[in-house]
């Protein structure tokens, strides 16, 4: 079983910069990708940061220029570096996982989600 915890979320003033960080432990085969989703209060989650194929990283046009996503797979941890927050950045920030258990097994795992709060 698959365990995902983000951390650094809070609240930060506008044009401020904040850290988040997600950690993947537990017993699995592989690790596929971790990527990084969003949910504003009243609005549906949706995709901030995604590594796709060939190695590119999908962003949000909303975030493009002002977020990245880093990866330190020997702690199978995945970072997304926020800078120049918006308002309307505010949101729960929530890491998604796709694990295998096996070799032809495949599922997603979510976190529980951080609050980030961009307001003066």
């Amino acid at each position: 079983q698959v365990q995902v915890v983000e951390s650094g979320g809070g609240l930060v003033q506008p044009g401020g910069s904040l850290r988040l960080s997600c950690a993947a432990s537990g017993s699995f085969f592989s690790i596929n990708y971790m990527g990084w989703y969003r949910q504003a209060p009243g609005n549906e989650r949706e995709l901030v940061a995604l590594p796709i194929s060939g190695g590119s990283i999908k962003y949000a046009d909303s975030v493009k220029g002002r977020f990245t996503i880093l990866s330190d797979n020997a702690k199978n941890t995945v970072y997304l570096q926020m800078n120049s927050l918006k308002p309307e950045d505010t949101a729960v920030y929530y890491c998604n996982v796709g694990v295998s258990a096996s070799e032809f097994e495949y599922h997603e795992v979510w976190g529980q989600g951080t609050l980030v709060t961009v307001s003066s």
